[in-house]
């Protein structure tokens, strides 16, 4: 079982409790949250997308309204393997 690493005061709606059930999936080594940013697009809902290779793992950004998130994952899954892992958690 992975961990999330809460280190910020503020995160974006719903996004904790998501990031529980995928540290609980035991695929994901680590969660971190990092920074909040606005953003010019609209979105509804809270979306979860894989962005960028990093070392040992990847970046997500999670967008919810005008806002998004970075989330660091470290984990050893490919990066559509990853993508779908989120998919499926955001649709439980």
């Amino acid at each position: 079982m992975g961990r999330v690493v809460i280190t910020h005061s503020t995160y974006l709606e719903g996004l904790i409790p998501l990031l529980k059930r995928l540290a609980a999936s035991g695929a994901i080594d680590t969660l971190t949250p990092a920074v909040i940013t606005r953003v010019k697009g609209r979105c509804e809902g809270l979306r979860l997308r894989v962005s960028t290779p990093i070392s040992g793992g990847w970046k997500v950004l999670a967008r919810r309204g005008a806002s998004a998130q970075e989330v660091f994952v470290v984990t050893t899954l490919a990066q559509q393997a990853l993508q779908e892992l989120i998919d499926e958690q955001l649709t439980a």
